[in-house]
């Protein structure tokens, strides 16, 4: 068995692009363990580190070679193997070819069981790890894959990485393992800290790596992080109940864009506390990577922190340059949104009929005028008054006029934000303005939901005018293309119309679906309208799903084309919950069901003679029109567990319907009699489920 060593591969180059850092480095780790296992070599430990200025994978334990391999396999008997003159037959050739040799190499020896067998020898001799090692490197480093960033080239080399390299250090224990990229040819040395600790510094092996970094004032990625959440907790403490905002994705940045961080705090002035903090707090998350810090109450303060990757004891000169750097960012951001205000919401609103919304959809204008007929659908439907009604169509009319405001060009992801802001400005209601800020939400699965009914109507004729428009052109989302995020929309539609309801999501298609052809947008709306309410119910299955709901009861509530969420998930979670607690009833019910349905003639009606009807039918009968009128009475009320028992009631007499009466009895009168009773039957169903699809053997 080969020895085994620690093996460590660096690349060390100029300042990497912080963003795809952590995903380079997850490519880097398994780069190097596939590498391995194709090379044969066994191996412990994986482990990666990153920083700006190198990609580095340790393993524990990685052998100092290959194995010999000796391998003797045993082919067919000889006299299978070789004809009476000596040639191969078709069964040598082909176990010769399947291990690799020739039907001249194979060998011939007598097993103790006294016949003779052929036997496929093979050999291959130990390969010492180094050679192996240097090309596993040589192709890690070019395989490495940095989306949307262009490759560098440098010297006079065609190879390229995202930035040049300067340093490669490749060992196996003490032994230096020959390493050449791009004119860089691999050593024993790492680079310290630019500042603190510049130069070369000597590894002697992989194991001590990292102290040798962090001698030379350099941490790995986690300890980075680390020491950045350990100043800020200290500086929140100082501070007695400061929150200091570090959303995952500038964190993340942040950790990337230095080696030995600290945490400073630098403040900016008074006077862009009176701009929308929203602005201030992207200018600052966004543009420098400054995190703020909001007071015990939740309101943002003058200070911000900055993690320097600097020598700590020039913090001050860093924290004054920093403080110079950002007064022009805010700067802009307060002079944007002053200018804003001097235009006002319902100027911009105007101009939204030069922006296009979609080139076969028309204008963001025509988008909002739809949207207003939406939103008062949904408002009126909640049980708003008319002043709250009025409140909707105005904040949907003006929801997208800050698109145009120098603001939101500048800082994309506050629009909504900074239209609630300047129709405040311009005298618009508290209702109105907050459901302009609020009417993108909820934008994405489990984000807040709007705060009002109005913000609420708004946000879902927004989302809903986008779903109806996309399958009206014919382009609905598919499994690799939603570019106007139809599946995001449908998600925020449902969640909050489960918050209402009382609205029905099929009248609101109608109602957007109409809104276009009134625009003057030809498309077969009956058909267009089947498609969005398909759609729905597919996302609601989905749903349905994630929340526990067996895969036939989801079915047999999709089957009767209920789209709208409240009545859709109500009805799977009161069939579900019944089934398991009588699964008995309900398979014989749903297969009951499936028999009716099957011998069922809709052309008939469903009007019965009760004078032709045995005791059977006429308990049949008696039953199923005490079950609808319970089933009606349930829906009303909006109670799907009394719905779902009144069917399960129905049990008893099917059964026994089906056991004393020949259906297609051979008099026509009675036959017809007996089928409208199966259709009255089926109909007591069609507003809760498709029992049938419960059956056992349906598909």
């Amino acid at each position: 068995m080969a020895d085994k060593r620690d093996f460590l591969l660096e690349i060390g180059c100029e300042e990497m692009p912080s963003a795809p850092l952590i995903k380079a480095q997850d490519q880097l780790g398994k780069l190097v363990e596939k590498g391995l296992a194709a090379a044969g070599l066994s191996h412990g430990e994986v482990r990666t580190l990153s920083t700006p200025r190198r990609l580095a994978v340790v393993v524990s334990g990685c052998a100092t070679a290959t194995e010999e391999i000796h391998e003797v396999v045993r082919g067919p008997k000889t006299q299978i193997a070789f004809d009476a003159d000596g040639n191969p037959t078709r069964a040598a050739q082909g176990f010769a070819r399947k291990n690799g040799t020739t039907p001249e190499a194979l060998v011939r020896r007598v097993e103790p069981d006294g016949n003779e067998y052929v036997f496929a020898e093979r050999s291959v001799a130990s390969v010492p790890a180094v050679e192996l090692l240097s090309r596993l490197c040589e192709q890690t480093i070019g395989s490495i894959q940095w989306p949307n960033y262009r490759s560098q080239r440098w010297g006079s080399e065609h190879a390229t990485f995202v930035r040049p390299i300067r340093w490669i250090c490749a060992l196996l224990g003490d032994e230096v393992v020959p390493v050449r990229y791009a004119d860089v040819t691999s050593g024993n040395t790492t680079r310290g800290h630019r500042v603190l600790a510049p130069g070369a510094h000597v590894v002697t092996e992989p194991a001590a790596y990292e102290e040798v970094l962090e001698q030379a004032f350099v941490l790995g990625e986690r300890r980075r992080a680390q020491a950045i959440r350990e100043g800020i907790a200290q500086l929140e403490a100082e501070r007695g109940g400061a929150r200091v905002d570090t959303p995952k994705g500038t964190f993340d940045e942040v950790v990337n864009l230095c080696e030995w961080p600290t945490v400073v705090v630098g403040t900016f002035d008074e006077e862009f506390l009176a701009v929308p903090q929203e602005i201030i707090v992207e200018a600052m998350l966004k543009h420098q990577r400054y995190f703020p810090i909001y007071d015990a109450d939740g309101a943002l303060t003058r200070e911000f922190v900055i993690v320097s990757n600097a020598d700590p004891a020039v913090n001050d000169t860093v924290r004054s340059g920093n403080e110079r750097v950002v007064r022009p960012r805010l700067d802009d951001a307060k002079f944007f949104y002053d200018e804003d205000l001097k235009v006002g919401l319902s100027a911009f609103r105007e101009r939204l009929g030069n922006v296009v919304f979609q080139k076969k959809l028309g204008t963001v204008l025509q988008k909002t005028e739809r949207m207003v007929a939406i939103a008062s659908c949904v408002a009126r439907q909640a049980g708003c008054d008319d002043a709250t009604v009025a409140a909707a169509e105005r904040a949907a009319s003006l929801a997208k006029a800050d698109l145009v405001s120098q603001a939101v060009v500048e800082f994309t992801s506050q629009q909504g934000v900074m239209g609630g802001y300047y129709a405040t400005a311009q005298g618009e209601s508290n209702l109105v303005a907050e459901a302009i800020s609020q009417h993108y939400r909820p934008r994405f699965a489990g984000d807040e939901l709007p705060a009002t009914e109005v913000g609420k109507a708004v946000a879902i004729a927004d989302k809903l005018d986008t779903i109806c428009g996309m399958f009206a052109i014919g382009e609905p989302p598919t499994g690799s293309s939603d570019p106007f995020a139809v599946r995001r929309s449908a998600i925020g539609v449902i969640a909050m119309l489960r918050t209402l309801p009382q609205v029905s999501l099929g009248e609101l298609i109608d109602v957007a679906l109409g809104a276009y052809a009134t625009q003057g947008l030809e498309f077969d709306a009956p058909a267009v309208a089947d498609e969005v309410r398909a759609y729905f119910i597919g996302r609601l299955a989905a749903i349905a799903r994630e929340e526990g709901a067996e895969p036939d009861t989801i079915k047999a509530v999709s089957a009767i084309g209920v789209c709208d969420p409240v009545a859709y998930l109500s009805r799977v979670s009161a069939l579900d919950t019944a089934r398991r607690e009588s699964r008995e009833v309900f398979d014989d019910l749903a297969t009951a069901f499936a028999r009716a349905s099957h011998l069922a003639d809709a052309t008939l009606g469903v009007d019965v003679d009760v004078s032709l009807l045995g005791d059977a039918e006429q308990a049949l009968l008696e039953a199923v029109d005490q079950g609808s009128a319970a089933v009606q009475e349930a829906i009303e009320s909006a109670n799907m567990d009394d719905a779902i028992a009144s069917l399960a009631r129905l049990r008893e007499p099917i059964d026994q319907f089906f056991e004393d009466v020949l259906v297609m009895d051979p008099d026509p009168a009675l036959k017809e009699n007996r089928l409208r009773l199966l259709n009255r039957f089926e109909s007591t169903f069609k507003d809760v489920a498709n029992i049938g699809a419960l059956a056992k053997g349906t598909k």
